[in-house]
């Protein structure tokens, strides 16, 4: 850390305004001061930190209250009861006021392993050391005092944080290159600020990026996916995808992702695919991650099936690469599940003409629980083309399909009246592939005539498909 400029002394209140600091210590929880309280109490530095205290300066609610502290952890659980040490890097858990709060020990990381997190943390004595090693000015304040000076807290920014703050840019802590060496998460998680927060990347923290950016490869999936699942829930998380794209960090997280880009698309004039994917992503609710991460996804299999202008099957290719990618993330399987079947899907077609028992197997395809995800996420698509997004009589379908199912209709075998046991038992059979295969027969029958779900109409039916079978 021999490159940054650690100041001797705590900036007060006073460096950087009284406006600010009355801000600050405002937005502060009571709880919070409670716990500063009782750290100085106890003869201990103790200061807010972190993320809660950048969105104090921009006026925002915070999510989180970190501390910082010379006191150690075992010092910690003695002064606040109900306590819990969580990790070997020095933080404890604490529930006051019905909020969970961490305090941490301050830090001097060392040692970091394959460019990812440190593998051995050494415990500092002041706060000017645990800022040093962050990774943004705008994460690199700190608010609070010595136990000494616990009667006028303020401040601490040595690193000009508060001013990059209220300026909208995100600028790396020292040199930009070190920093994301020691950690190639940082480069993501700068870009992820950049969306969610609206912040312009500083120019030599952008090149420094740039630069290191081949060194995410070696983070892992679910380090990638929790910075990823933060991108996509900004207001525009284009902003964020593009930085990903633009700075080289896409092709470290997924190539096939990043071959998107250059790839010719006949929708927006001057547009390419992965313009189209990105209008997309933001036109796909926030409040849906899953269609949103779907959005992102469901045009990946497009590069490596392009010939001729055309796509061809690139929606049951897209669904294999996305389950690759979702499987390098670790995302959890009911997230995996959802995600294929949106992308091996997403390219249905409706017509007028169509019967009531072809909106009951569409329904039944597509599941009810998923058919509303594949809505949005076809209304994203044909935002994403340039189209109204009820393109393709969209509207007409979702009708007809929301009357279907108010209807009750039979979408799966757990909706017939009879089950493999009624079969067996009737038909005097044992189990077996045949068993269900009679089962689905039997389905799409009720499928294409809902009056054929009786007891009596089935087991004649299935008596009819046994004598059928090889």
């Amino acid at each position: 850390m021999a490159d940054l400029p650690v100041p001797g002394t705590e900036l007060t209140a006073v460096d950087h305004g009284a406006d600010l600091a009355a801000t600050l210590r405002k937005a502060i929880p009571s709880e919070v001061h409670d716990l500063l309280a009782t750290l100085w109490a106890g003869g201990h530095a103790a200061y807010v930190v972190g993320g809660s205290l950048r969105d104090a300066v921009l006026g925002r609610a915070a999510v989180d209250w970190d501390l910082a502290s010379d006191a150690l952890p075992e010092r910690v659980l003695e002064l606040v009861p109900g306590s819990v040490y969580e990790h070997r890097f020095g933080t404890v858990a604490i529930r006051h006021g019905g909020d969970l709060y961490e305090i941490t020990t301050f830090r001097s990381d060392h040692d970091y392993a394959a460019f990812r997190r440190p593998h051995r943390v050494e415990f500092g004595d002041t706060i000017e050391s645990d800022l040093a090693r962050r990774d943004l000015t705008c994460n690199a304040m700190a608010w609070g005092a010595r136990a000494e000076a616990a009667g006028s807290p303020g401040l601490v920014d040595p690193y000009d944080g508060a001013a990059d703050t209220r300026a909208h840019v995100l600028r790396a802590v020292g040199d930009p290159r070190q920093r994301f060496e020691e950690d190639a998460l940082r480069m993501v998680r700068t870009v992820r600020l950049a969306a969610t927060l609206d912040f312009d990347v500083e120019a030599a923290t952008l090149a420094g990026i740039q630069a290191k950016a081949e060194l995410v490869r070696h983070l892992s999936g679910e380090r990638i996916a929790t910075e990823l699942d933060k991108l996509l829930g900004a207001e525009t998380p284009s902003i964020g995808l593009r930085l990903l794209a633009d700075t080289g960090l896409l092709a470290g997280i997924d190539e096939a992702l990043a071959a998107q880009r250059g790839v010719p698309q006949n929708k927006v004039e001057g547009e390419d695919l992965w313009d189209h994917t990105l209008r997309s992503v933001d036109a796909a609710p926030a409040g849906r991650p899953v269609v949103r991460l779907a959005a992102l996804v469901h045009d990946i299999g497009k590069p490596s099936t392009f010939a001729d202008g055309h796509f061809l099957r690139h929606d049951a290719i897209g669904a294999e690469l996305a389950g690759e990618f979702l499987d390098r993330l670790r995302s959890p399987r009911a997230v995996r599940e959802r995600v294929v079947h949106l992308v091996a899907n997403h390219m249905f077609s409706y017509e007028p003409n169509w019967s009531p028992s072809a909106v009951r197997r569409f329904i039944s395809k597509i599941g009810p629980d998923a058919i509303e995800d594949l809505f949005l996420l076809r209304e994203a698509d044909n935002v994403g083309s340039g189209l109204p997004a009820v393109a393709g009589r969209l509207d007409e379908l979702r009708a007809r399909v929301h009357e279907a199912l108010h209807e009750g209709v039979v979408l799966g075998r757990g909706d017939l009246v009879v089950d493999g046991d009624d079969l067996m038992t009737a038909l005097a059979i044992g189990p077996g592939p045949h068993l269900g295969r009679i089962l689905d027969a039997l389905l799409e029958r009720v499928v294409e005539d809902p009056a054929l779900n009786d007891r009596a109409s089935l087991l004649l039916l299935a008596r009819s498909m046994l004598a059928d079978e090889p």
